[in-house]
């Protein structure tokens, strides 16, 4: 009886464990299936990567530029040519010298006038002297002298522009020039030029090619300027197609002139 019972029991267990692994089965239906999403290998690690690369590629670029511009302030005259650095130092001396030449012209004025008997006389005499000065400066008298006459043809390739021709104008004064006359227009402190629909404006006036440039002046000094390599004289060449000729002479006449300008608030010292 005994053995029988124990049977029974154990085949109760069995019975019993069987139908618990039944119930604890996920796939049944009587439970939702959840999935976990696979994961990726590495994936967070190459983004972590490679941002950090992109990072440092910036501070790197950031700190090349700063680099070059702390270069930039002494490279000025370090990355000029040995034509470029000549002509630079010809026009500075060619400056030095004229304002040289003005101080002693006004110190010999003044001497002139502190020892004049009739400083009356004296002054009346240096202040005709000085408006002939003037009148040349601000294009009233014509003026003679040694120079140089340039003549630009019509560009080939396309139509000479107004920032090239005042560029040329530029030049010839930081080489020193006195006087100068564009075409028919006497040019002064004032002039300006700009673009038609066909053609080229100096201060109202039109221009027509082939353009021509009268120049009092150092005449090397002038030459230089329009023919040192890289400059205004190349760019007429090459840019526009144009053909540039420098003529030195002795004497360079501009009859051109033109009114003197009225000034809104500017009035002579008495």
């Amino acid at each position: 009886m005994g053995d029988k019972k124990n049977r029974n029991i154990l085949s109760s267990m069995h019975i019993q464990h069987a139908q618990d692994r039944e119930n604890d089965r996920t796939d049944t239906g009587s439970f939702p299936i959840v999935r976990q999403r696979p994961k990726k290998m590495g994936g967070g690690l190459v983004s972590r990567l490679m941002t950090s690369l992109l990072i440092v590629l910036l501070c790197a670029l950031l700190g090349f530029g700063y680099a070059i511009q702390l270069n930039n302030k002494t490279s000025t005259y370090e990355t000029m040519s040995e034509e470029e650095l000549t002509r630079l130092i010809s026009e500075t001396s060619t400056q030095v010298q004229n304002l040289q030449q003005r101080k002693t012209e006004l110190t010999g004025q003044l001497n002139s006038l502190k020892a004049a008997a009739n400083k009356q006389q004296e002054a009346q005499r240096i202040a005709k002297e000085n408006e002939d000065t003037s009148g040349i400066l601000s294009g009233r008298l014509p003026a003679v002298g040694k120079g140089v006459i340039i003549t630009i043809s019509q560009g080939s390739k396309e139509r000479i522009d107004a920032a090239t021709m005042f560029q040329l104008l530029e030049e010839l004064r930081n080489a020193g020039v006195e006087v100068m006359a564009l075409n028919h227009v006497r040019v002064v402190t004032s002039t300006y030029i700009t673009e038609t629909r066909k053609s080229l404006e100096c201060d109202g006036q039109i221009l027509k090619p082939p353009y021509r440039v009268k120049a009092i002046g150092d005449p090397q000094n002038l030459q230089n300027a329009v023919n040192i390599a890289g400059g205004v004289g190349s760019r007429f060449k090459v840019k526009f197609g144009a053909k540039v000729t420098v003529t030195p002479s002795e004497s360079v006449d501009i009859s051109e002139t033109r009114d003197a300008e009225q000034y809104q608030y500017a009035k002579t010292v008495e």
